[in-house]
């Protein structure tokens, strides 16, 4: 038997320990190879206010434990993701369509997630604050008390444990609905890993479910707080609801993030670092490099070099051997992908790569000649794609950055460091990396986007989480009864 051995989940959700779901349940397959991998079990509107209720009694208990106890729970989480990871790696290669290693890294970024949780605990919770009457006056950060996460297919486990493992670290129960489609590498292992860690049941549950779940829980009154990562479309609706009930929304939404290449890199490096920002995990990533802004003196070289490359990558079934690109996710989303591609050649963008697939396996295709109206430059493609446009001066290269609804991610590759930044100063936008690509995430780091992109840097990083998780508290004590007319 294995520590994922399907006969704990098969068909069910995770509510007080593994259950039937309201919902029934759903065939998992491997988007490679179209086999059933298993079931999961589906969540109804039901289940997610019996977790709420579940949850509301759990949490109270949980954060009043000792803050000893919370750290050691995320401390035995990363060791547990550790020992397990090679099988939890099988699981997103298989489930999910990941090359090797970016399931290696999303086990790694999980388990890190863990060991940085372990340390909010223990974290001072207040400042004292003066006051002008005879009385101490301080801020508490409180428990905010069941949080609602909502996590997508692309990476996870990383996108689900990045918000479960502080908001529950800090004191709070947590409901999970991931995407059905990759529910087991995305939910089941957090599942498993956080009983096995010793998390009090109740505190922590999974409902992966449809569209109907999810909203319930947006506006289920007992979530008080919504962790949501998806598309901006989805985003815009999480917040809405989130609105009208009155209860915070952190949402990290989409991206179409620019690649800024001027005249002075080594062209090779600067290829190179262009195609992992595009075709990484078959550009299914919020931060993919979605559009290549390249000087003017070096832009037929580069298109050149990148269709030349792009052409040479394997794509393939992970699970048999290595391969540079897997399958994209389903039906649905190739055919969006393909639909973008065609739209822009048509609009009058030429291909120079790619362009084609069989099955879930699209070729990493580069388009030149692009023009900021055509609709693989203008919109989120989400597929292995690589728009290249040129620009000639530095001005005309931040304004062609900055004209976008989104502001996630942007990279800048250059010699000259100083140029770089000042560069950077004139685009807003939440990341910036200066010679690197614009795929990137670390446990310790606030991630996040601006505009169409999110609401801010919500995820990663002390501050940033207990900002995100728990409410703040003003509290005074006097010696005596405050003296009043009576």
């Amino acid at each position: 038997m294995t520590w994922l051995d399907g006969a704990r989940w098969d068909g069910r959700i995770y509510l007080g320990g593994w259950v039937a779901g309201g919902a029934g349940d759903r065939v998992v397959r491997a988007p490679a190879t179209g086999d059933e991998l298993g079931r999961v079990g589906m969540a109804s509107p039901a289940d997610v206010a019996t977790a709420a209720e579940q949850g509301t009694v759990a949490q109270r208990e949980w954060a009043a434990r000792p803050y000893t106890e919370r750290a050691a729970v995320f401390r035995r989480a990363g060791d547990l993701l550790t020992e397990h990871a090679t099988e939890i790696q099988d699981w997103i290669v298989r489930e999910s369509g990941s090359v090797t290693g970016k399931a290696e890294l999303e086990v790694h970024l999980t388990a890190q997630e863990c060991y940085e949780a372990a340390g909010l605990p223990s974290r001072a919770y207040g400042e004292l604050l003066p006051s002008e009457l005879p009385r101490r006056s301080w801020a508490q950060r409180v428990p905010a008390g069941v949080v609602g996460v909502i996590a997508p297919f692309n990476f996870p486990l990383i996108l689900a444990a990045r918000s479960v493992a502080p908001a529950l670290a800090l004191g709070n129960a947590v409901v999970l609905k991931p995407d059905p489609r990759t529910a087991v590498c995305g939910g089941v292992v957090l599942a498993r890993v956080l009983a096995d860690a010793g998390l009090p049941e109740g505190v922590f549950h999974l409902l992966p479910g449809g569209v109907d779940t999810g909203e319930a829980v947006v506006t289920d009154p007992r979530i008080r707080i919504i962790s949501f990562t998806g598309s901006t479309a989805a985003g815009r609706r999480v917040g809405q609801l989130a609105a009208t009930h009155l209860k915070r929304a952190h949402l990290e939404l989409g991206g179409n993030s620019a690649l800024i290449v001027l005249d002075d890199v080594d062209l090779p490096s600067a290829v190179a670092a262009g195609a992992w920002g595009s075709f990484l995990h078959q550009g299914q990533i919020c931060m993919t490099t979605g559009r290549h802004l390249v000087h003017e003196s070096i832009y037929d070289d580069y298109v050149t070099a990148l269709a030349e490359l792009a052409d040479h990558l394997p794509v393939g079934d992970p699970t048999t051997g290595p391969v540079a690109l897997g399958p994209l996710i389903d039906a649905g989303q190739r055919d969006k992908v393909h639909k973008l591609v065609t739209d822009t050649i048509t609009a009058g963008a030429r291909l120079a790569a790619g362009g084609t697939y069989t099955g879930l396996y699209y070729r990493p295709t580069v388009l030149a000649e692009v023009g900021r109206d055509m609709p693989a430059y203008a919109e989120e493609v989400f597929g292995p794609v690589a728009p290249v446009a040129r620009f000639g001066s530095l001005d005309e290269a931040a304004k062609l950055a900055s004209d976008t609804e989104y502001g996630l991610s942007l990279g800048i590759l250059t010699n000259d460091v100083s140029k770089g930044l000042a560069l950077a100063d004139k685009i807003p936008t939440g990341i910036v990396h200066i010679n690197d690509q614009t795929v990137s995430d670390e446990a310790i780091v606030p991630f996040g986007g601006i505009g169409a992109s999110g609401t801010g840097s919500r995820f990663g990083g002390q501050s940033a989480n207990v900002d995100a998780f728990t409410e703040t508290r003003w509290v005074t004590v006097r010696d005596r009864i405050a003296p009043y007319p009576s």
